[in-house]
């Protein structure tokens, strides 16, 4: 009896050091604990029900977040165990809760296919919670547990009697781990729309107390309704998306495509619903199937002719939006955050169902391949005159003496680590930056009016562009097929333009462009935004900069019965040398935003519906985000 004993106690020692792990280095288990990571919590539950779902066994699921700040998430899958798990001598429910890699997902028996943190998401979210409670309805009854900070302080209990079957969680995030533990609607929300999407029948309804709010995703559709949404704003080529499933050896595949008339390709991947950001094997081998299989029509119609070359992946890709989502046994994941598949054998699985159900398509439907064909000429003839500009640009670059742009004031430091460059609006603004910056290591580029909207053009009338090819030369990274990252001048690349209208529009005709064509450079933090005042208030010979309308409102309050004299400024130009560099170019007092992506469907969208072609989108886009603007020049 007392070598069981010493082993009990060994195991339930080892069950308390994983969780303290947990909260000793959260980010391990979570990515981070700041936003992103508090709202991982939620998506590690959502997915353990949609695991249900996946199993057949669940149908709807609901996210409620509670005016306390706390979170439920409830389904009506079978309930997580509750009997008495043999290894330990606990409910099942509580070792799903209070141990690491014990959830269902292991074993082989409990799901087919699981997504999720591999089994450690409910224990996880214990770990992380101040208090967490979960009530499970099983066997007619409802019973129910309380934690803190991973460790009950109730045995599960019945409370109840119940009909049907399944689980609610309830959690607050803990304080003493997370930065923030506000939740935030749209990112839950564009989380649950996604997962709607990607696991067609399956009901989530999104509920939010804090400021009386329902949403209900719910696309019989699937895949299909997913490429309808991502190419609501575009001109399709077909009306109806083109889609093909299959399972082979344990892989399941879906795959739903469509063409628009635009110049950018669009691919989602996902493997057991988690978004595979940086591609992997399914990716390959739809890209490689598509390629071959419309380079083998081309061929048969005589489209192509016996000395044509081939056509290249990026020329039929352009204006291709497409979803792929494999359900894959054991995924390997793979990269940098974990976010590429590496199962090989998914390669061959998805190349062999898209030949075999493309080609027919194509053969059944020959004027829709025509136009797929046709679009893909066109994008291979522009590449053509863009490889041609580009070898122009670059034998006029190694011509040169010096191949930076006359108008760059380059800074004397050559490290980029160190290296800032102030794209500037204008210019006179681009005067003052001159005179006010620390040139050891602050370069100027002024650009003269708005450069081309790159939403509406393909690469070679870009690279035609004078203030574009401009910026290209002064960062140095090259573009598009070229670019390469490591051969950047400058480590924060930072937009400087007036808080109006005008400076809104060149801000975001800069940002379309980086997303388009450098993307890198706002994936890896080094575009950023500049922050001008609005205002200068100014009493006798003390003076103040603020920002936006509720800091002058603010100050004037704090300031009531003084009369302060209050200067709009409209441009930057208005501003001197010296109120600039205090204001807006000093990294002491200035105050950056960092342009992040969070999610490359939205900005895709977004980029979309601002800059293209289309009047309706655009206007119901600004009326829905008007209330958030903060400078507004009217």
């Amino acid at each position: 009896m007392e070598q069981v004993h010493t082993e009990y106690d060994a195991s339930q020692i080892q069950v308390l050091e994983g969780l303290e792990a947990v909260r000793r280095r959260p980010g391990m288990y979570i990515g981070n604990t700041g936003v992103r990571g508090l709202h991982q919590l939620v998506f590690e539950l959502v997915d353990n029900s949609i695991d249900e779902a996946l199993a057949g066994f669940c149908d709807r699921i609901e996210v409620t977040v509670h005016q306390d700040g706390s979170l439920t998430v409830t389904d009506n899958g079978r309930g997580i165990p509750v009997d008495i798990h043999e290894k330990t001598g606990l409910p099942a429910v509580e070792v799903a809760l209070t141990m690491l890699h014990a959830g269902g997902k292991f074993g082989g028996n409990g799901y087919k296919v699981a997504g999720g943190l591999h089994g450690v998401g409910l224990s996880v979210v214990n770990a992380l919670s101040e208090w967490l409670e979960v009530k499970v309805k099983r066997d007619g009854k409802i019973y129910q547990q309380e934690y803190r900070r991973g460790k009950k302080v109730s045995d599960l209990k019945v409370v109840g009697k119940a009909k049907g079957t399944g689980t609610s969680v309830t959690f607050f995030p803990d304080r003493e781990i997370f930065e923030d533990i506000v939740f935030q609607d749209e990112i839950i929300g564009r989380r649950l729309q996604e997962l709607s999407f990607l696991n067609r029948g399956v009901k989530i309804i999104f509920r939010d107390e804090r400021n009386d709010t329902e949403t209900t995703y719910y696309h019989t559709g699937g895949l299909i309704d997913f490429v309808r949404h991502l190419n609501k704003n575009k001109s399709v080529l077909f009306n109806k998306p083109l889609y093909f499933s299959g399972e082979k050896d344990d892989v399941q595949v879906e795959i739903a495509l469509q063409y628009n008339d635009g110049y950018n390709e669009l691919i989602l991947s996902y493997a057991n619903n988690i978004n595979t950001t940086e591609g992997g094997s399914h990716e390959i081998g739809f890209k490689t199937a598509l390629t071959r299989v419309l380079n083998d029509y081309a061929r048969k119609f005589n489209i192509l002719k016996e000395n044509d070359s081939n056509l290249a992946g990026e020329d039929i890709r352009e204006g291709l939006t497409a979803v792929i989502s494999v359900k894959v046994l054991e995924p390997q994941f793979e990269g940098q955050t974990k976010t590429r598949l590496g199962n090989t054998e998914v390669r061959g699985i998805v190349d062999a169902l898209v030949a075999e159900h493309l080609s027919a398509y194509l053969e059944e439907n020959p004027t829709i391949a025509r136009r797929i064909v046709d679009k893909a000429l066109n994008a291979f003839r522009a590449r053509e005159a863009a490889r041609k500009a580009r070898e122009l640009t670059r034998r006029k670059n190694a011509l040169e003496i010096t191949s930076l742009p006359g108008k760059l004031a380059d800074c004397t430091h050559k490290d980029p680590a160190v290296a800032e460059l102030f794209l500037v609006e204008g210019d006179s603004a681009g005067g003052s930056a001159k005179q006010g910056r620390d040139r050891r290591f602050q370069a100027i580029l002024p650009l003269r009016g708005k450069i081309l909207n790159v939403e509406k053009a393909r690469l070679d009338k870009i690279l035609n562009n004078e203030e574009i090819r401009t910026i290209i030369t002064a960062l140095g990274t090259g573009i598009g097929d070229d670019f390469n990252i490591s051969k950047a001048r400058y480590h924060k690349t930072i937009l400087m333009a007036d808080a109006d209208v005008d400076g809104s529009h060149i801000r975001t005709l800069l940002l379309t462009f980086f997303y388009r064509y450098m993307r890198p450079l706002i994936t890896e933090g080094y575009i950023y935004i500049a922050q001008p005042p609005l205002y200068k208030v100014s009493r006798g010979k003390a003076e103040h900069y603020l920002y936006n309308d509720a800091e002058l409102e603010r100050f004037l309050q704090n300031h009531a019965g003084e009369k302060w004299e209050v200067q709009r400024y409209k441009g930057l130009g208005e501003m001197n040398a010296d109120q600039l560099w205090e204001t807006t170019m000093n990294p002491e007092t200035r105050t950056l935003l960092r342009v992040n992506l969070e999610d490359a469907a939205e900005a895709d969208a977004i980029f979309n519906i601002l800059m293209g072609d289309r009047v309706e989108p655009r206007r119901e886009f600004i009326q829905q985000h008007a209330h958030e603007v903060r400078n507004l020049d009217i």
